[in-house]
């Protein structure tokens, strides 16, 4: 059996997965912000409640936000900073008494959705989680591409491509930078820039209501957010290429994604056509959760 965890900023989800990768038990509960040591804790107790509800010990991998940093085996780069400087594997290798595996929650993501899910079969893939943050994480021939810095697809804190000047220098970001992609193409970044804009403040999926039902400044919110988009994927495929990008996290939903930026991102890549689909995840939510469970073989 292989337990795999998704350690996400507002909840912490666990999924048992059986030798034919067939759904044993799930599990959820809410992420204990700020304080890394009930953050540990909760990860234990999930992981053995869910041998508890199956009867099997499993192995057990975790995505989580950041990167196990290769000089210093601590937590780096993570939007849920109080995890970031800490030793989790080491930690939760005491708590469980078992070694585990850890990997970047987009690079879990993409794993899953490269494996089985709407990428599967294809070499080059690069995964999106567009959520609370903006992640990325990119697999090559079935395998999570991670790089000498650990930080391969880290591609939410670079800054937005070709920034028109009312879009400069940005807004600022928690990683003490202005303008990375991460604050204006995360839901909290689409609903600030609605706000900017108009003064109302509204969650993403009413912007997206209220652009079908034809409200002009919903529909230029959105159409700021897709050119944006399209203009930070262009980078990714003129460096990586890949045959398929999908997207993942609560964005994802946007319909509108999967029309406009395909045909605003031509404008942006370097070739006489973009071949690269851009696709939703078959798995959606689960597909973090998925990926960290095949951290391990069978």
């Amino acid at each position: 059996m292989r337990i795999g965890i998704d350690l996400g900023g507002t909840k912490i989800e666990a999924l048992a997965l059986g030798d034919g990768d067939e759904e044993l038990a799930r599990r959820r509960v809410a992420t204990p912000r700020d304080d890394y040591a009930a953050t540990v804790a909760g990860i234990r107790e999930l992981v053995f409640a869910l041998e508890s509800d199956t009867g099997r010990t499993g192995s057990v991998g975790i995505g989580h936000p950041g990167t196990v940093s290769p000089a210093t085996g601590r937590i780096k780069n993570a939007n849920s900073t109080w995890l970031n400087d800490r030793p989790l594997a080491e930690d939760l290798t005491g708590a469980l008494g078992r070694d585990v595996r850890l990997a970047n929650d987009a690079n879990c993501f993409a794993l899953s959705e490269a494996t089985d899910g709407a990428a599967a079969g294809v070499d080059i893939v690069f995964g999106v989680i567009l959520g609370t943050g903006v992640g990325g994480g990119i697999v090559v021939r079935g395998e999570i591409l991670t790089g000498v810095n650990a930080i391969s697809g880290e591609w939410g804190h670079n800054p937005l491509p070709g920034p028109t000047p009312e879009e400069w220098p940005g807004p600022p970001c928690w990683c003490a930078r202005t303008g990375c992609l991460e604050t204006l193409l995360s839901g909290p970044g689409l609903a600030a820039d609605f706000a900017r804009a108009t003064g109302e403040t509204l969650e993403p999926p009413e912007i997206e209501g209220r652009a079908l039902d034809g409200d002009p400044s919903a529909e230029a919110a959105l159409g700021r957010y897709c050119d944006r988009l399209a203009r930070a994927l262009a980078s990714v495929i003129n460096v990586v290429d890949p045959g398929v990008i999908v997207l993942g996290g609560g964005l994802s939903n946007l319909e509108c994604l999967y029309t406009e930026v395909p045909a605003l991102w031509g404008a942006y890549v370097f070739s006489d056509r973009v071949e690269t689909r851009l696709v939703p995840p078959v798995h959606g939510d689960s597909s973090g959760v998925r990926g960290a469970a095949r951290l391990w073989p069978i």
